[in-house]
């Protein structure tokens, strides 16, 4: 049997407010498996963006224990974290964060650039993947002269370019409308099926959260499976 790709356990995060402490996580257990859609649902300010952000690494949680890939990662420096989040997560938000001023094809080859490929194999990746998403026509305007959802879209791939084993969507559709949120996550969808990435997916949307293989509710800092309909 495979391992998970993502290991979290008994993680808390607090935080301190005008009002005193507040705790959106209470000791929160989760795997997630190669291949795996897992969703969280829940209300603004239940926590899914904490989770999200300890997941990847971007937080350091109050207590708990956070592996990726059989790595602990949780005292880990800043410099290892941030490596290991390069190597191994990729990240897609529900604003899309492209640079304006480069073309869809530079934004998704940035990274692959960063992480030390020539120029020339990273326009080539990124191409092969607007092409999956059916951008191939777009690969060299930039985010103004976009579509809302083209952007996302856009988003999804630069968040795959570096081949992840583990990708963190925070609310990846929260911005667009019915129609194009639908797409985007059928785009998103067939990437991470067709890949074996681990997902996880924080979405306010009941119906595409119906597509993930299992989805669980933050409730009073808890999670709790839902059961599929």
């Amino acid at each position: 049997m495979s391992s998970p790709v993502l290991s979290i356990r008994g993680l808390e995060r607090s935080y301190v407010t005008g009002a005193g402490p507040l705790t959106v996580l209470r000791g929160v257990d989760l795997d997630v498996m190669p291949g795996e859609i897992v969703g969280l649902i829940g209300p603004s300010g239940s926590g899914k963006s904490s989770l999200l952000h300890a997941a990847g690494l971007l937080e350091h949680p109050n207590a708990g224990r956070i592996t990726v890939l059989g790595r602990d990662c949780s005292d880990l420096a800043d410099r290892d974290r941030t490596r290991v989040r390069l190597a191994s997560i990729g990240f897609v938000y529900q604003f899309h964060h492209l640079l304006p001023e480069f073309s869809a094809l530079d934004n998704v080859a940035l990274p692959l650039m960063i992480a030390g490929r020539p120029r020339t194999q990273a326009r080539a990746r990124a191409g092969e993947l607007l092409g999956e998403l059916g951008l191939s026509q777009r690969s060299h305007h930039q985010p103004s002269q976009m579509s809302g959802g083209e952007q996302q879209r856009v988003a999804v791939a630069r968040a795959l370019a570096n081949s992840p084993r583990l990708l963190l969507a925070d609310e990846p559709t929260g911005n667009l409308d019915p129609h194009t949120s639908t797409a985007v996550f059928e785009n998103l969808y067939d990437l991470v099926r067709g890949t074996g990435v681990a997902a996880v997916v924080a979405t306010h949307n009941l119906e595409l959260a119906r597509h993930m293989d299992r989805v669980f509710a933050l409730k009073d800092g808890h999670l709790e499976l839902q059961a599929k309909t």
